[in-house]
């Protein structure tokens, strides 16, 4: 179908439209991720245990996820992890400079038994692997917000991989 200005002109019909999209989002922190980004501006980071299911959570949550029961045990955790799963990204993300490939991964910090999301960096993307023992890098001090940025990346260090069925286990 063509759309018929007047006697003389006709256009194609309108197949597409691309427009800059603009999304700016306000997030209001709730008492435990409050509790969470003031440490770890602090350069500490910290979960809450369930007292019920006694999974720590980190991020904090204030409910676990799994009982749905109120948290409030703050636990402070090591900065030493294991990698529970990944990714490589090869595909460059708009605005993002870090630059591909690289390794984005599920991470279970020591004293912890529920994973955030992490980059993992300082080795080749064909060496990590489920059970690595990896440590947070953070940034120069000057540089800490009330962000996980804080953390610039997780590195692998040199201890013995972690088996597949012990990651998060806290017995």
């Amino acid at each position: 179908m063509t759309t018929k200005l007047d006697d003389t002109a006709t256009l194609p019909p309108v197949t597409c439209v691309e427009e800059p999209i603009y999304l700016d989002y306000n997030f209001t922190a709730g008492h435990a991720a409050s509790r969470f980004l003031k440490e770890i501006k602090k350069g500490r980071l910290v979960g809450q245990r369930c007292p019920s299911c006694r999974n720590v959570y980190v991020p904090p949550r204030g409910l676990c996820a799994a009982c749905g029961v109120p948290m409030a045990e703050d636990v402070e955790l090591s900065n030493k992890a294991t990698i529970e799963s990944f990714t490589v990204v090869h595909i460059p993300l708009p605005g993002n400079p870090i630059k591909p490939p690289f390794v984005v991964a599920n991470i279970v910090p020591d004293g912890a038994n529920v994973s955030f999301i992490h980059l993992v960096s300082d080795c080749d993307i064909n060496d990590v692997r489920i059970g690595m023992r990896i440590e947070a890098r953070w940034r120069d001090r000057s540089q800490w917000s009330y962000s996980m940025e804080n953390i610039q990346y997780y590195a692998p260090i040199d201890e013995p991989d972690i088996p597949r069925e012990s990651i998060g286990r806290l017995d």
